[in-house]
Protein backbone atom coordinates (compact mmCIF):
# COMPACT_ATOMS: atom_id res chain seq x y z
CA UNK A 1 0.00 0.00 0.00
CA UNK A 2 1.40 3.27 -1.36
CA UNK A 3 2.28 5.74 1.95
CA UNK A 4 0.05 9.01 2.04
CA UNK A 5 1.90 12.02 1.59
CA UNK A 6 2.36 14.42 4.13
CA UNK A 7 1.03 16.94 2.54
CA UNK A 8 -2.60 14.79 1.22
CA UNK A 9 -5.43 16.52 2.80
CA UNK A 10 -3.60 20.10 4.03
CA UNK A 11 -4.01 23.53 1.68
CA UNK A 12 -0.72 24.30 0.23
CA UNK A 13 -0.07 28.25 -1.46
CA UNK A 14 1.82 28.31 -4.44
CA UNK A 15 3.29 31.57 -4.45
CA UNK A 16 4.53 32.62 -7.80
CA UNK A 17 2.84 31.09 -10.67
CA UNK A 18 6.37 30.50 -13.08
CA UNK A 19 7.85 27.71 -14.43
CA UNK A 20 8.40 25.91 -10.34
CA UNK A 21 5.06 27.47 -9.51
CA UNK A 22 2.97 25.59 -12.41
CA UNK A 23 4.87 22.22 -11.83
CA UNK A 24 3.51 22.75 -8.11
CA UNK A 25 0.20 23.22 -9.14
CA UNK A 26 0.02 20.29 -11.36
CA UNK A 27 1.83 17.84 -9.07
CA UNK A 28 0.61 19.16 -5.75
CA UNK A 29 -3.14 18.00 -5.97
CA UNK A 30 -1.32 14.25 -7.11
CA UNK A 31 -0.55 13.68 -3.73
CA UNK A 32 -3.91 14.95 -2.20
CA UNK A 33 -2.75 18.38 -1.66
CA UNK A 34 -5.72 21.00 -1.53
CA UNK A 35 -4.25 24.07 -3.78
CA UNK A 36 -4.22 28.01 -3.67
CA UNK A 37 -2.26 29.31 -6.16
CA UNK A 38 -1.51 33.20 -6.31
CA UNK A 39 0.57 35.83 -8.51
CA UNK A 40 1.24 39.38 -8.67
CA UNK A 41 0.40 39.20 -12.39
CA UNK A 42 -2.65 38.80 -13.75
CA UNK A 43 -4.22 35.33 -15.57
CA UNK A 44 -4.60 37.31 -19.10
CA UNK A 45 -0.81 38.62 -18.34
CA UNK A 46 0.23 34.79 -17.96
CA UNK A 47 -1.66 33.21 -19.96
CA UNK A 48 -3.32 30.87 -17.59
CA UNK A 49 -6.00 28.68 -18.26
CA UNK A 50 -8.11 27.64 -15.07
CA UNK A 51 -9.68 24.40 -16.64
CA UNK A 52 -6.29 23.50 -16.70
CA UNK A 53 -5.78 23.12 -13.24
CA UNK A 54 -9.70 21.87 -11.87
CA UNK A 55 -10.04 21.80 -8.85
CA UNK A 56 -7.40 24.84 -7.70
CA UNK A 57 -7.95 28.24 -6.06
CA UNK A 58 -6.74 31.35 -7.60
CA UNK A 59 -5.96 34.97 -6.69
CA UNK A 60 -4.23 36.38 -9.34
CA UNK A 61 -3.25 40.20 -9.74
CA UNK A 62 -2.24 40.89 -5.93
CA UNK A 63 -1.81 38.81 -2.82
CA UNK A 64 -4.67 39.26 -0.81
CA UNK A 65 -4.44 38.45 3.09
CA UNK A 66 -7.62 35.30 2.25
CA UNK A 67 -4.88 32.88 0.49
CA UNK A 68 -3.08 32.58 4.06
CA UNK A 69 -6.55 31.22 5.54
CA UNK A 70 -5.87 27.65 6.68
CA UNK A 71 -2.90 27.22 4.64
CA UNK A 72 -0.54 24.72 6.17
CA UNK A 73 2.75 26.03 3.97
CA UNK A 74 3.36 28.24 1.11
CA UNK A 75 5.74 27.33 -1.88
CA UNK A 76 7.66 30.05 -2.88
CA UNK A 77 9.23 30.41 -6.51
CA UNK A 78 12.60 31.66 -7.09
CA UNK A 79 12.09 34.75 -8.42
CA UNK A 80 9.88 35.93 -5.59
CA UNK A 81 10.84 38.28 -2.74
CA UNK A 82 11.00 36.84 0.82
CA UNK A 83 10.78 40.54 1.88
CA UNK A 84 6.88 40.58 0.99
CA UNK A 85 4.49 41.99 3.57
CA UNK A 86 2.12 38.79 3.29
CA UNK A 87 5.73 36.09 3.38
CA UNK A 88 6.59 38.34 6.60
CA UNK A 89 2.59 37.74 7.69
CA UNK A 90 3.02 34.12 7.14
CA UNK A 91 5.96 33.30 9.03
CA UNK A 92 4.53 35.35 12.03
CA UNK A 93 1.66 32.99 11.79
CA UNK A 94 3.73 29.88 11.84
CA UNK A 95 3.24 28.77 8.23
CA UNK A 96 6.66 27.35 6.97
CA UNK A 97 7.83 28.75 3.92
CA UNK A 98 9.36 25.75 1.27
CA UNK A 99 9.82 25.78 -2.55
CA UNK A 100 9.73 22.82 -5.20
CA UNK A 101 13.21 21.71 -4.73
CA UNK A 102 12.83 21.30 -0.89
CA UNK A 103 9.86 19.12 -1.98
CA UNK A 104 11.39 16.82 -4.34
CA UNK A 105 14.81 16.42 -2.09
CA UNK A 106 12.46 15.66 0.89
CA UNK A 107 10.57 12.21 -1.48
CA UNK A 108 13.29 11.33 -4.18
CA UNK A 109 13.79 8.03 -4.10
CA UNK A 110 17.77 8.22 -5.59
CA UNK A 111 20.81 9.48 -4.56
CA UNK A 112 20.78 13.59 -5.61
CA UNK A 113 24.10 15.64 -7.23
CA UNK A 114 23.03 19.29 -6.06
CA UNK A 115 25.31 21.40 -7.59
CA UNK A 116 25.67 25.57 -6.80
CA UNK A 117 27.56 28.81 -7.40
CA UNK A 118 27.64 31.58 -9.05
CA UNK A 119 29.15 30.58 -12.35
CA UNK A 120 29.17 27.57 -14.03
CA UNK A 121 26.47 25.59 -12.56
CA UNK A 122 24.49 24.98 -16.09
CA UNK A 123 27.18 23.73 -17.65
CA UNK A 124 28.61 21.71 -15.06
CA UNK A 125 25.57 20.27 -14.03
CA UNK A 126 24.99 19.39 -18.08
CA UNK A 127 28.14 17.61 -18.45
CA UNK A 128 27.80 15.69 -14.60
CA UNK A 129 24.60 14.57 -16.30
CA UNK A 130 26.35 13.55 -19.58
CA UNK A 131 28.80 11.72 -17.60
CA UNK A 132 27.00 9.47 -15.44
CA UNK A 133 24.49 8.80 -18.31
CA UNK A 134 27.60 7.29 -20.26
CA UNK A 135 28.67 5.20 -17.42
CA UNK A 136 25.42 3.40 -17.49
CA UNK A 137 22.85 5.08 -14.95
CA UNK A 138 19.23 6.04 -15.49
CA UNK A 139 19.76 10.14 -14.90
CA UNK A 140 17.67 12.78 -14.40
CA UNK A 141 18.48 16.79 -14.71
CA UNK A 142 16.71 19.55 -13.41
CA UNK A 143 16.26 22.27 -11.01
CA UNK A 144 16.93 25.79 -12.09
CA UNK A 145 18.53 24.32 -14.81
CA UNK A 146 15.04 24.03 -16.48
CA UNK A 147 12.72 21.18 -15.46
CA UNK A 148 11.81 21.45 -11.62
CA UNK A 149 12.24 17.91 -11.41
CA UNK A 150 9.05 17.83 -9.01
CA UNK A 151 6.59 16.36 -11.82
CA UNK A 152 8.93 13.56 -12.56
CA UNK A 153 9.40 11.94 -9.10
CA UNK A 154 6.47 9.21 -9.81
CA UNK A 155 8.62 8.08 -12.33
CA UNK A 156 12.03 8.26 -11.05
CA UNK A 157 13.83 5.08 -9.14
CA UNK A 158 16.06 4.49 -6.54
CA UNK A 159 18.73 3.06 -9.06
CA UNK A 160 18.78 6.03 -10.90
CA UNK A 161 20.78 9.25 -10.21
CA UNK A 162 19.38 12.77 -10.21
CA UNK A 163 21.44 15.93 -11.13
CA UNK A 164 20.71 19.42 -9.83
CA UNK A 165 21.09 22.62 -10.18
CA UNK A 166 20.28 24.38 -7.14
CA UNK A 167 20.54 28.49 -7.28
CA UNK A 168 20.81 30.95 -3.60
CA UNK A 169 16.97 31.92 -4.06
CA UNK A 170 16.02 28.08 -3.84
CA UNK A 171 18.75 27.32 -1.42
CA UNK A 172 17.94 30.15 1.18
CA UNK A 173 14.70 28.42 1.84
CA UNK A 174 16.10 24.97 2.12
CA UNK A 175 16.70 22.56 4.74
CA UNK A 176 17.54 19.23 3.34
CA UNK A 177 20.53 19.07 1.38
CA UNK A 178 21.96 16.37 -1.25
CA UNK A 179 23.52 13.02 -1.29
CA UNK A 180 26.69 14.55 -3.40
CA UNK A 181 26.85 18.43 -2.90
CA UNK A 182 29.26 21.22 -4.79
CA UNK A 183 29.74 24.46 -4.36
CA UNK A 184 31.85 25.84 -7.35
CA UNK A 185 32.81 29.40 -6.63
CA UNK A 186 30.89 32.16 -4.91
CA UNK A 187 31.44 35.54 -5.90
CA UNK A 188 29.26 38.68 -4.93
CA UNK A 189 25.94 38.03 -6.79
CA UNK A 190 22.32 39.08 -6.25
CA UNK A 191 22.96 41.26 -3.63
CA UNK A 192 20.18 43.30 -4.56
CA UNK A 193 18.09 39.91 -3.74
CA UNK A 194 20.02 38.79 -0.38
CA UNK A 195 21.25 42.17 1.38
CA UNK A 196 24.86 41.43 1.83
CA UNK A 197 27.54 38.94 0.85
CA UNK A 198 27.34 37.07 3.71
CA UNK A 199 23.70 36.43 3.77
CA UNK A 200 24.11 35.20 0.04
CA UNK A 201 27.01 32.78 0.89
CA UNK A 202 24.95 31.64 3.95
CA UNK A 203 22.34 30.90 1.45
CA UNK A 204 24.51 29.03 -0.78
CA UNK A 205 26.22 27.36 2.02
CA UNK A 206 22.82 25.17 2.65
CA UNK A 207 23.30 22.90 0.01
CA UNK A 208 26.17 21.22 2.64
CA UNK A 209 24.61 22.42 5.68
CA UNK A 210 21.92 19.60 6.19
CA UNK A 211 24.19 16.54 4.80
CA UNK A 212 24.97 13.57 6.87
CA UNK A 213 28.32 12.04 7.27
CA UNK A 214 27.77 9.72 4.62
CA UNK A 215 27.65 12.14 2.30
CA UNK A 216 30.00 14.22 0.08
CA UNK A 217 31.09 17.71 -0.37
CA UNK A 218 32.55 19.08 -3.43
CA UNK A 219 34.35 22.27 -3.31
CA UNK A 220 35.77 24.67 -5.68
CA UNK A 221 39.52 25.37 -4.10
CA UNK A 222 40.47 28.29 -6.37
CA UNK A 223 38.04 30.70 -4.52
CA UNK A 224 38.44 31.26 -1.21
CA UNK A 225 35.01 31.91 0.10
CA UNK A 226 34.17 28.10 -1.51
CA UNK A 227 37.22 26.75 0.34
CA UNK A 228 36.11 28.04 3.78
CA UNK A 229 32.85 26.02 2.99
CA UNK A 230 34.71 23.19 4.29
CA UNK A 231 33.80 24.24 8.01
CA UNK A 232 30.37 23.39 7.19
CA UNK A 233 31.24 20.00 5.55
CA UNK A 234 29.89 17.03 7.37
CA UNK A 235 31.08 14.11 5.74
CA UNK A 236 34.01 13.14 2.78
CA UNK A 237 34.56 15.95 1.33
CA UNK A 238 36.59 16.39 -2.29
CA UNK A 239 38.06 19.44 -4.14
CA UNK A 240 38.54 20.64 -7.92
CA UNK A 241 41.65 23.12 -8.58
CA UNK A 242 43.56 24.73 -11.86
CA UNK A 243 46.35 25.44 -9.47
CA UNK A 244 46.78 23.32 -6.86
CA UNK A 245 47.44 19.25 -6.59
CA UNK A 246 44.29 18.36 -4.56
CA UNK A 247 44.70 14.97 -2.96
CA UNK A 248 41.30 14.15 -3.25
CA UNK A 249 39.51 15.23 -6.18
CA UNK A 250 40.88 16.47 -9.85
CA UNK A 251 43.44 19.03 -10.53
CA UNK A 252 45.29 20.52 -13.87
CA UNK A 253 48.99 19.66 -13.96
CA UNK A 254 50.84 21.21 -17.04
CA UNK A 255 47.96 20.76 -19.87
CA UNK A 256 46.55 17.48 -18.54
CA UNK A 257 43.50 17.01 -16.32
CA UNK A 258 43.79 14.56 -13.81
CA UNK A 259 41.84 13.08 -11.34
CA UNK A 260 43.11 11.36 -7.36
CA UNK A 261 41.60 9.92 -4.28
CA UNK A 262 38.20 9.32 -3.77
CA UNK A 263 37.57 10.78 -7.34
CA UNK A 264 40.05 8.00 -8.90
CA UNK A 265 38.53 4.50 -9.31
CA UNK A 266 41.49 3.21 -7.32
CA UNK A 267 42.83 6.29 -5.55
CA UNK A 268 44.87 7.66 -8.49
CA UNK A 269 46.05 9.89 -9.70
CA UNK A 270 45.14 8.94 -13.74
CA UNK A 271 44.52 11.32 -16.31
CA UNK A 272 41.23 11.72 -17.49
CA UNK A 273 42.14 14.44 -20.56
CA UNK A 274 44.18 16.80 -22.08
CA UNK A 275 43.55 20.28 -21.75
CA UNK A 276 43.09 20.59 -25.35
CA UNK A 277 40.26 17.91 -25.74
CA UNK A 278 37.90 20.33 -23.84
CA UNK A 279 35.81 21.53 -26.69
CA UNK A 280 34.84 24.91 -24.37
CA UNK A 281 36.39 28.37 -24.21
CA UNK A 282 38.20 29.89 -21.30
CA UNK A 283 39.81 28.87 -17.53
CA UNK A 284 36.49 28.65 -16.25
CA UNK A 285 35.16 26.14 -18.46
CA UNK A 286 38.42 24.17 -17.70
CA UNK A 287 37.33 24.72 -13.97
CA UNK A 288 33.89 23.64 -14.78
CA UNK A 289 34.90 20.45 -16.13
CA UNK A 290 37.14 19.67 -13.09
CA UNK A 291 34.55 20.29 -11.16
CA UNK A 292 32.40 17.33 -13.77
CA UNK A 293 35.61 15.25 -12.42
CA UNK A 294 35.88 15.55 -9.14
CA UNK A 295 31.88 15.08 -8.77
CA UNK A 296 31.37 11.92 -10.62
CA UNK A 297 34.80 10.40 -9.94
CA UNK A 298 33.83 10.87 -6.03
CA UNK A 299 29.76 10.17 -6.30
CA UNK A 300 30.85 6.36 -5.59
CA UNK A 301 31.39 7.31 -1.84
CA UNK A 302 27.78 8.42 -1.12
CA UNK A 303 26.17 6.17 -3.22
CA UNK A 304 27.73 2.89 -2.91
CA UNK A 305 28.04 2.61 -6.31
CA UNK A 306 31.02 2.70 -8.53
CA UNK A 307 32.40 6.02 -8.71
CA UNK A 308 33.30 6.74 -13.26
CA UNK A 309 36.41 6.04 -14.57
CA UNK A 310 38.74 8.39 -16.18
CA UNK A 311 37.80 6.89 -19.72
CA UNK A 312 33.96 7.78 -19.04
CA UNK A 313 34.77 11.00 -18.20
CA UNK A 314 37.34 11.66 -21.20
CA UNK A 315 34.69 10.51 -23.90
CA UNK A 316 31.55 12.30 -22.34
CA UNK A 317 34.22 15.38 -22.16
CA UNK A 318 35.13 15.16 -25.75
CA UNK A 319 31.69 14.95 -27.00
CA UNK A 320 30.57 17.86 -25.18
CA UNK A 321 28.88 20.83 -26.49
CA UNK A 322 28.58 24.47 -25.49
CA UNK A 323 25.25 24.80 -23.01
CA UNK A 324 22.81 27.71 -24.68
CA UNK A 325 23.47 31.12 -24.05
CA UNK A 326 26.91 30.42 -22.54
CA UNK A 327 29.65 31.21 -25.14
CA UNK A 328 27.81 30.02 -28.03
CA UNK A 329 28.55 30.70 -31.48
CA UNK A 330 25.50 32.19 -33.34
CA UNK A 331 27.26 32.52 -36.93
CA UNK A 332 29.90 34.18 -39.13
CA UNK A 333 29.22 36.81 -41.24
CA UNK A 334 31.94 38.22 -43.49
CA UNK A 335 34.63 36.94 -41.55
CA UNK A 336 33.11 38.46 -38.30
CA UNK A 337 32.37 35.47 -35.57
CA UNK A 338 29.02 36.61 -33.36
CA UNK A 339 28.61 34.81 -29.82
CA UNK A 340 25.90 34.59 -27.55
CA UNK A 341 26.92 35.07 -23.89
CA UNK A 342 23.80 36.24 -22.49
CA UNK A 343 23.90 33.98 -19.62
CA UNK A 344 26.79 36.62 -18.19
CA UNK A 345 24.60 38.42 -15.66
CA UNK A 346 27.04 39.12 -13.21
CA UNK A 347 30.42 41.45 -13.78
CA UNK A 348 32.42 38.38 -12.87
CA UNK A 349 31.07 36.35 -15.75
CA UNK A 350 31.79 39.24 -17.89
CA UNK A 351 35.17 38.95 -16.81
CA UNK A 352 35.24 35.12 -17.13
CA UNK A 353 33.97 35.64 -21.30
CA UNK A 354 36.64 38.54 -22.20
CA UNK A 355 39.23 35.95 -20.36
CA UNK A 356 38.35 33.45 -23.25
CA UNK A 357 39.27 35.24 -26.27
CA UNK A 358 42.45 36.21 -27.88
CA UNK A 359 40.99 37.92 -31.11
CA UNK A 360 39.96 41.11 -31.10
CA UNK A 361 36.23 41.93 -29.75
CA UNK A 362 33.32 44.28 -30.15
CA UNK A 363 31.37 44.07 -26.87
CA UNK A 364 27.48 44.03 -26.13
CA UNK A 365 26.85 44.86 -22.43
CA UNK A 366 23.94 46.26 -20.69
CA UNK A 367 20.88 44.74 -18.66
CA UNK A 368 19.64 45.26 -15.08
CA UNK A 369 22.42 45.51 -12.40
CA UNK A 370 22.25 43.96 -9.22
CA UNK A 371 23.94 46.08 -6.94
CA UNK A 372 27.82 44.75 -7.68
CA UNK A 373 30.85 46.00 -8.52
CA UNK A 374 31.89 47.08 -12.14
CA UNK A 375 35.20 48.61 -12.03
CA UNK A 376 37.51 45.75 -12.59
CA UNK A 377 35.23 44.47 -15.31
CA UNK A 378 35.08 47.99 -17.22
CA UNK A 379 38.76 48.23 -16.84
CA UNK A 380 39.13 44.79 -18.31
CA UNK A 381 36.66 45.25 -20.66
CA UNK A 382 38.85 48.26 -22.36
CA UNK A 383 41.83 46.27 -22.47
CA UNK A 384 40.13 43.71 -24.18
CA UNK A 385 37.56 45.09 -26.64
CA UNK A 386 38.72 47.30 -29.97
CA UNK A 387 34.93 48.72 -29.30
CA UNK A 388 32.71 48.43 -26.45
CA UNK A 389 28.19 49.09 -27.29
CA UNK A 390 26.30 49.70 -24.18
CA UNK A 391 22.36 49.23 -24.37
CA UNK A 392 19.77 49.45 -22.54
CA UNK A 393 17.65 52.21 -20.98
CA UNK A 394 19.03 54.78 -18.41
CA UNK A 395 17.95 54.27 -14.76
CA UNK A 396 19.40 53.84 -11.71
CA UNK A 397 19.51 50.56 -11.46
CA UNK A 398 20.38 49.73 -15.21
CA UNK A 399 24.55 48.67 -16.23
CA UNK A 400 23.48 51.28 -19.15
CA UNK A 401 23.61 54.18 -16.19
CA UNK A 402 26.60 52.53 -13.78
CA UNK A 403 28.83 51.69 -16.98
CA UNK A 404 28.23 55.27 -18.89
CA UNK A 405 29.47 57.14 -15.47
CA UNK A 406 32.28 54.79 -14.94
CA UNK A 407 33.48 55.49 -18.63
CA UNK A 408 32.96 58.88 -18.43
CA UNK A 409 35.13 59.12 -15.34
CA UNK A 410 37.75 56.73 -17.03
CA UNK A 411 37.89 59.15 -20.30
CA UNK A 412 37.06 56.87 -22.74
CA UNK A 413 37.72 57.73 -26.03
CA UNK A 414 34.71 57.95 -28.63
CA UNK A 415 35.84 56.27 -31.06
CA UNK A 416 36.05 52.72 -28.16
CA UNK A 417 32.38 53.45 -27.19
CA UNK A 418 28.93 53.32 -28.49
CA UNK A 419 25.84 53.57 -26.93
CA UNK A 420 22.28 52.57 -27.40
CA UNK A 421 18.92 51.76 -26.43
CA UNK A 422 18.03 48.42 -27.65
CA UNK A 423 19.63 45.26 -28.39
CA UNK A 424 18.42 45.50 -31.95
CA UNK A 425 20.12 48.81 -32.18
CA UNK A 426 23.76 47.02 -30.83
CA UNK A 427 23.41 44.49 -33.03
CA UNK A 428 23.11 47.28 -36.17
CA UNK A 429 26.10 48.98 -34.72
CA UNK A 430 27.87 45.94 -34.12
CA UNK A 431 27.33 44.95 -37.61
CA UNK A 432 28.74 48.24 -38.69
CA UNK A 433 31.71 48.52 -36.59
CA UNK A 434 33.44 45.19 -36.85
CA UNK A 435 35.98 43.96 -38.91
CA UNK A 436 37.50 40.66 -40.56
CA UNK A 437 38.52 38.59 -37.95
CA UNK A 438 36.66 40.10 -35.09
CA UNK A 439 34.28 38.16 -32.85
CA UNK A 440 31.27 40.09 -31.57
CA UNK A 441 30.50 39.01 -27.99
CA UNK A 442 27.21 39.61 -26.46
CA UNK A 443 28.22 39.23 -22.64
CA UNK A 444 25.75 41.62 -21.04
CA UNK A 445 27.18 41.59 -17.63
CA UNK A 446 23.21 42.68 -16.24
CA UNK A 447 20.12 40.96 -15.99
CA UNK A 448 17.74 40.56 -18.53
CA UNK A 449 14.71 41.79 -16.47
CA UNK A 450 15.22 45.64 -17.62
CA UNK A 451 13.65 44.30 -21.35
CA UNK A 452 13.05 40.25 -21.42
CA UNK A 453 11.71 37.72 -19.36
CA UNK A 454 15.19 35.65 -18.81
CA UNK A 455 18.36 35.58 -20.30
CA UNK A 456 17.66 32.85 -22.69
CA UNK A 457 14.90 34.88 -23.99
CA UNK A 458 17.35 37.96 -24.60
CA UNK A 459 19.58 35.14 -26.25
CA UNK A 460 17.37 33.99 -28.73
CA UNK A 461 16.07 37.47 -29.73
CA UNK A 462 20.10 38.10 -30.31
CA UNK A 463 20.41 34.76 -32.24
CA UNK A 464 17.56 36.27 -34.22
CA UNK A 465 19.12 39.36 -35.15
CA UNK A 466 22.11 37.76 -36.01
CA UNK A 467 20.57 35.50 -38.20
CA UNK A 468 18.23 38.22 -40.05
CA UNK A 469 21.88 40.17 -40.85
Amino acid sequence: MAQRDPLAGKRVVVFGFGRQGTALARWLPTVGAEVVVTDSRSAKELGLRRRDYPGLRFYMGGHPDEVLVGARCICVSGGVPLDLPILQEARERGIPLTNDAQLFLERCPAPVIGITGSAGKTTTTALVANIVAEAGYKVWRGGNIGNPLIEDLPRIRAADIVVMELSSFQLELMSASPTVAAVLNLTPNHIDRHGTFENYVSAKANILRYQRATDVAVLGWDSPVSQALEQVVAGEQLAFSLYDMVPDGAFMLGSRLLVAGSASYDMGPHVVCEREEIPLRGDHNVLNVLAACAITGGMGLAIDRPGVTPDVMRKSIRNFQPVAHRLETVREVGGVTWVNDSIATAPERLLAALSSYEEHLVLLIGGADKDLPWEAAIHFALRKARHIIVFGEDGAKQVASKVMNLMEKMRVRDDQLSRVQTLDEAVERAADVAQAGDIVLLSPGGTSYDAYDDFAARGAHFRQLVSEL
